[in-house]
């Protein structure tokens, strides 16, 4: 076979790849699909305290501790136009606070929200709140 057939297929083949590539990203929409993570090191913080992230991606909290804990957001520390957000999926600050067997996330277990708008979100784990145990998202 010819040097030119083999420099044909390599064309195709950059071809079809760039092709999948350019309908991959039409499907996403625009929407980015990154992740941050923050963890749970011990009984008294958020690692980061503090995470940056743009809207439409998502914070995954994962326990590395030896003690449960709760993702809460404060309900007055959200932007008003979002969602709130809590480790048990309740949809509110009061709820979240009265049953917080319910929103413990274990030892090696994660819990994930993806924050569509804009603004600053505080948060913290209700069983170590007296303790400092609060965090914020700031998506920008």
């Amino acid at each position: 076979m010819s040097l030119e057939f083999y420099d044909r297929r390599a064309v195709l083949r950059l071809s079809a790849v760039t092709l999948a590539t350019l309908i991959t990203a039409g499907c996403l929409n625009g929407q980015s699909s990154s992740s941050q993570t923050a963890t749970m090191p011990d009984s008294h913080t958020f690692e980061p305290q503090t995470v940056t992230i743009e809207p439409g991606e998502t914070v995954t909290w994962t326990n590395e501790s030896n003690i449960e804990h709760t993702v809460t957001a404060y309900e007055d520390e959200i932007p008003d136009e979002a969602a709130y957000f809590a480790s048990g999926g309740f949809e509110s600050e009061r709820a979240a606070r009265s049953r917080v067997k319910e929103g413990l996330i274990a030892p090696g277990e994660n819990y994930d929200h993806t924050f569509d708008h804009p603004g600053t979100y505080g948060y913290f784990c209700i069983p170590h709140e007296v303790s400092g145990m609060v965090g914020t998202v700031r998506v920008e």
